[in-house]
């Protein structure tokens, strides 16, 4: 028979945990999920900066943190590795839009313990929580199949070894970028994807860094010119 492993009971669960997000209705749909977990008001700690979360951590230490990296006033990995620094048995897990290599490897080497996207729907986020509830480290399987594709590419010709490796679009990049090339808003994006508007405006600035360009237009403009829309 195989092992079981439970989720903390109520009273066992490592409290308070620490919510860093500044979006206002993902912070709700964390509530939710943790309160569906057993997690009471007075476990809960949210935040929606940098500042307020280390205001917060200066008067009461957590036992475990769910982070955003992309907050009003920096990023989330910093926080991280302090939380790492400070507690380094502390459940920690990445929620955000952000799907880049470079963000991913940055907050595990910084010290979470797994990344799951915002895009994701409540019961695959629970998941990720009750994993590392259980000592887990859920990573999110878009994010896993972009790693191992990485790790799988045959070695670059002498042509690719001058295009950085994250200039390539992800096939959520470029669903957006298309309706962006419709002349949709992130808005109207955003409900077409049924995703936030903040998750939207995260892949868009993500086009425009990996394809050096400073806007829509533009950006559209030199996608066109790599092929990557027709």
């Amino acid at each position: 028979m195989a092992e079981s492993f439970p989720i903390p009971t109520e009273s066992t669960l490592p409290s308070p945990l620490i919510v860093v997000e500044d979006e206002p209705l993902i912070r709700n749909r964390l509530e939710s999920i943790l309160r569906s977990l057993g997690y009471d008001n007075e476990a809960l700690i949210f935040t929606a900066s940098l500042a307020q979360a280390r205001a917060q951590l200066a008067e009461h230490p957590v036992a475990m943190a769910l982070v955003d990296l992309g907050l009003p006033d920096g990023n989330g990995i910093e926080l991280i590795r302090q939380l790492r620094a400070a507690d380094p048995s502390m459940g920690i897990l990445v929620i955000s839009a952000w799907s880049t290599e470079d963000a991913i490897l940055s907050a595990l080497r910084a010290g979470a313990n797994g990344y799951v996207l915002k895009e994701r729907d409540d019961l695959e986020v629970m998941l990720s929580i009750r994993s590392v509830l259980r000592g887990g480290a859920p990573i999110d399987p878009f994010i896993a199949r972009r790693i191992i594709a990485e790790l799988q590419a045959p070695a670059s010709t002498e042509a690719q070894k001058d295009v950085p490796p994250e200039a390539v679009l992800s096939s959520r990049e470029i669903q957006i970028l298309k309706l962006v090339a419709d002349g949709m808003t992130n808005r109207e994006i955003a409900e077409t994807l049924f995703l936030s508007r903040y998750t939207v405006e995260c892949h868009v600035k993500n086009i425009y860094r990996k394809l050096a360009v400073p806007s829509r237009t533009k950006a559209i403009s030199e996608a066109r010119a790599r092929g990557l829309l027709s």
